[in-house]
């Protein structure tokens, strides 16, 4: 069966820089998710989120916006800006786990208020024309709080449900519950896609074995941590190519540059290639001690150093 690989937004990460790159030198995602717009009640678009979804920024074969939100006049104000600049589908985040936006009744600390949900829906599907997929975790304090759901978005024409397979106290911790998410195809009526630790081709071969019914399966932390594994994926290998670690550096470099110049001062790219180098690390030899020697890098010439030597000790292994 075919299949189709998306890229989960993760947020200062996943933005167009990034997208392009991965798209460039890796490939294998047919669909980008961009990082969540959320306005905090002023209805107007910061120009970060303007230039994250700009057509002309972006390069890749397919780029969705989302948005963060439990106010249907946001929603409805950035469905708008969305379709004024070509978009047709937004997709809106009930999957967000971090306190800073579930005590406030938004991302997955919105999937115990079905009733909530039934009126942004209503008013979105009323009032405008664009299509809604959707981003959610099984729920925030225990996986049935999705089932509630599930009977009020049959209401309406969601085009797709892709659901990470935890709970949002989890955060990341934890493994996945793979019968909870079994449980959620059996229930829901609407395409569902399936989100949540494919790390390797081996768990996605697992995956794939154990839900033969999804066609649609979304990477998020794993595509950063190894940017070979959609490729590997598509290509139904565990083998690297011979150029990985060239190929590599030339993203790096790449990503390294316009962060860069889009970004002001050392401590902001630092901090900016500091966050990459905690998933890059999962990928080499010594995860701990590649991104000590990053982290312990204090400026621009002693990053640039301690990269080369990690690759260089990378290709003699």
């Amino acid at each position: 069966m075919s299949f189709t690989l998306l890229s989960s937004p993760l947020q200062g990460f996943t933005d167009f820089r990034f997208r392009n790159a991965f798209n460039e030198y890796f490939g294998g995602i047919d669909t980008f998710y961009s990082p969540y717009i959320r306005l905090n009640g002023k209805m107007k678009i910061k120009g970060s989120y303007e230039r994250d979804l700009l057509i002309e920024n972006n390069t890749v074969p397919e780029v969705i916006p989302q948005i963060m939100t439990n106010d249907a006049d946001e929603f409805i104000f950035v469905t708008k800006y969305v379709q004024e600049l070509g978009y047709t589908e937004l997709n809106w985040n009930l999957g967000c786990p971090y306190p800073m936006v579930t005590k406030r009744g938004m991302g997955s600390g919105l999937i115990c208020n079905p009733e909530k949900i039934d009126q942004i829906l209503d008013r979105v599907h009323s009032e405008t024309d664009i299509t809604v997929s959707m981003k959610m975790r099984m729920g925030y304090e225990n996986p049935e709080e999705i089932l509630d759901v599930f009977p009020i978005l049959e209401k309406y024409p969601i085009k797709n449900i892709a659901i990470h397979a935890r709970i949002g106290k989890q955060l990341y911790k934890g493994g996945v519950d793979l019968d909870s998410f079994e449980r959620c195809l059996d229930t829901s009526k609407q395409k569902l896609y399936y989100n949540g630790d494919i790390t390797s081709v081996t768990k996605f071969r697992e995956l794939q074995s154990r839900f033969p019914k999804i066609d649609h399966w979304m990477i998020g932390r794993g595509l950063i941590a190894d940017p070979f594994l959609p490729s590997m994926i598509k290509n139904n290998t565990t083998e690297y190519p011979k150029n990985r670690w060239d190929t590599f550096s030339e993203f790096h470099d790449k990503i390294y540059k316009e962060y860069d110049a889009a970004l002001s001062g050392p401590t902001p790219i630092k901090m900016k290639m500091l966050g990459f180098w905690e998933f890059f690390s999962q990928s080499f030899d010594n995860p701990q001690k590649t991104y000590k020697k990053i982290k312990k890098a204090g400026n621009p010439r002693t990053y640039q150093v301690a990269v080369s030597e990690i690759l260089k000790t990378e290709r003699k292994l």
